[in-house]
């Protein structure tokens, strides 16, 4: 298993915030099926104020480059999710310029 730490932020709007929060609460199944499809064991999301943090269990194999874009065809409903989160998203400053979420270095494993 591999493990994964991503950021984006939020837009800074208390509305967007909940908008976002009840989007995660039903997640469309199309989208969690397709996850689990390119090799994604487990997700969590979390926030403090807009900033969110994702970390992720993954397959060994799976490769951020190949297995995000791959899961973004599986079903149309994934790249529907994808555009909808975007509206509500921003990237953190430290982001690449190919980069929405931004991976994070791993510095401490216990």
């Amino acid at each position: 298993m591999k493990d994964y730490a991503l950021t984006v932020n939020l837009k800074d709007d208390p509305e967007v915030i909940q908008q976002y929060e009840e989007y995660h609460a039903h997640v469309w199944p199309e989208v969690l099926s397709a996850l689990k499809e390119v090799g994604i064991h487990d997700m969590k999301i979390y926030r403090l104020g807009r900033r969110l943090f994702m970390f992720m269990l993954t397959e060994d194999d799976f490769d951020p480059d190949v297995d995000f874009p791959r899961y973004l065809t599986l079903h149309p409903r994934c790249q529907e999710w994808e555009d909808l989160m975007g509206t509500f998203q921003e990237k953190v400053p430290e982001a690449q310029p190919d980069e929405k979420w931004a991976q994070m270095k791993k510095v401490f494993e216990f």
